[in-house]
């Protein structure tokens, strides 16, 4: 009997699942508000021996994270019936008062321009009066006060400019990007080009240049180089002394004695003292 029960569920239409409907909340949840002392529970991350106030779980520093839990925030956040954002007051009625009628511009009033002095006028009636010094010029604009007409100032205000009837405004498309010569590395031959023509052009130019021939050296030439000798003289000793032989002599022979002086010179560089015969200057 189990048996024929279970073949009965199987031949049975099986209910499909409904969806489940998330709400907004659900799907972006909120952001999690600070924690409070009465959320704190035992054994949490948070908990306080002692005396504990709201303020200690607003401090980024002090406020651990819970174990699989994002960090709570720190700041406060205003209530649910708190709206984000700037109001704007509206001034034309909304929707109803928009549909009613358009909202026309009023054009606002014209201030009165003062008109620029006419100085023209006014030195042509001094002069005509007889008036020529400045100081009779000036009391005549004081007396008699002219100022330009609309009709006179209209000549120097610019008419505006003539416009064809087919002219386009706004700013020429850039032309566009030479793709093909760009793939064919066309800009790359045209240099390489440049290049060879430059450098054909310097060697016609080495090769029209006249070469010069070997120049000769004249008597004049030679005589401004020439250096004449000068004769050393040998150093002045008294008669009584010049036959007069040494009377210690280190020396076994005399060819021994000549390949120390020549040591002697050629270590002269890199002695020390007065007559180099001191310790080496480099170690």
């Amino acid at each position: 009997m189990p048996e024929v029960k279970g073949s009965r569920q199987d031949l049975m239409p099986r209910k499909k699942k409904q969806p489940v409907h998330r709400t907004v909340s659900q799907i972006c949840p909120p952001p999690r508000r600070p924690l409070t002392v009465a959320d704190i529970r035992p054994g949490m991350e948070n908990e306080r021996l002692g005396v504990v106030r709201d303020s200690m779980f607003q401090n980024p520093l002090i406020v651990k994270a819970e174990l699989g839990k994002p960090r709570q925030r720190s700041c406060s956040l205003p209530g649910i019936n708190f709206s984000y954002g700037l109001y704007t007051r509206g001034l034309d009625g909304g929707v109803p008062e928009a549909i009613g009628h358009w909202n026309e511009f009023k054009q606002q009033p014209v201030c009165s321009k003062e008109l620029a002095p006419n100085y023209i006028a006014m030195n042509r009636g001094a002069v005509k009066a007889g008036l020529v010094t400045a100081r009779e010029s000036f009391l005549y604009r004081q007396l008699n006060y002219i100022r330009m007409s609309d009709k006179d100032d209209r000549r120097f205000k610019k008419e505006p400019p003539f416009v064809p009837p087919n002219m386009t405004f706004g700013i020429r498309a850039r032309p566009s990007t030479p793709l093909f010569d760009l793939l064919q590395h066309r800009y790359q031959q045209l240099w390489v080009q440049e290049q060879k023509a430059a450098q054909k052009a310097i060697k016609l130019e080495k090769k029209h240049k006249m070469i010069l021939g070997k120049l000769y050296e004249t008597r004049s030439s030679q005589l401004r180089k020439y250096k004449p000798p000068v004769k050393l003289d040998a150093l002045w000793h008294m008669p009584h002394f010049q036959k007069v032989g040494p009377h210690l002599d280190t020396f076994p022979t005399e060819a021994d004695r000549q390949n120390a002086l020549k040591a002697h010179r050629q270590e002269r560089a890199v002695r020390q003292g007065t007559l180099r015969m001191g310790n080496y200057t480099h170690p």
